[in-house]
């Protein structure tokens, strides 16, 4: 399976879903904001998936599909929420990466060529899905259900669940959306986004 998008689609996709699903007070100057900010170019990782430039906001999105194709149900869930929690769960990575290039040498032609490298430059280590959730409530309110969904979509990945916390577990007993949200960010990095990576090419 291959993610079938580009920075530039991926970026129209994002638009487009947010300003049809997203309607509440806030939500054009939380778009405005992200637009100062490098979310449409940045990537999604340093080196694993949609390590590439626009990689960001193209996994934004591919889970968001995910999501929406496997996990809602229109009888008990939110379109707004979906697409809130999907779009802005890794809102926390922007401005997030230093982005460089370095040469590689290609082993087919032994020509140098300038690949991209990215490391990470936390200019605002507030941890992850806490720091998207801080992000957007600055400018958007965020129901419950969808900050719960944001902060925990690390699942067993987030730094304080590994520390031993318990709060993950209470929070998806309590919120489906934040089991639904970790399982489409789970399947969308290690089956759809596999590839994705300019570091690894």
């Amino acid at each position: 399976m291959e993610l079938e998008l580009t920075a530039q689609s991926a970026k129209e996709e994002f638009l487009n879903v947010f300003a049809e699903k997203v309607k509440r007070p806030g939500a054009e100057k939380l778009l405005a904001w992200i637009a100062t900010t490098d979310f449409f170019t940045a990537p999604a990782s340093t080196r694993y998936h949609c390590a590439c430039y626009g990689g960001l906001v193209m996994h934004s999105v591919s889970v968001y599909r995910v999501l929406m194709e496997k996990h809602f149900n229109p009888e008990t869930d939110s379109e707004e929420s979906f697409a809130i929690a999907a779009l802005l769960h890794d809102l926390c990575k922007a401005q997030y990466y230093k982005v460089s290039t370095r040469n590689v040498k290609n082993e087919e032609t032994g020509a140098w060529e300038k690949k991209p490298y990215f490391s990470v430059e936390d200019r605002f280590p507030y941890g992850h899905g806490e720091k998207s959730v801080f992000l957007i409530e600055r400018l958007m309110k965020l129901k419950i259900e969808e900050a719960m969904a944001i902060r925990w979509h690390m699942g067993g990945f987030d730094d304080a669940a590994r520390g031993g916390s318990y709060a993950i577990s209470q929070a998806f007993e309590a919120f489906p959306l934040a089991v639904k949200l970790h399982l489409a960010d789970l399947e969308s990095t290690y089956l759809y986004e596999r590839g994705t990576s300019e570091v690894n090419k």
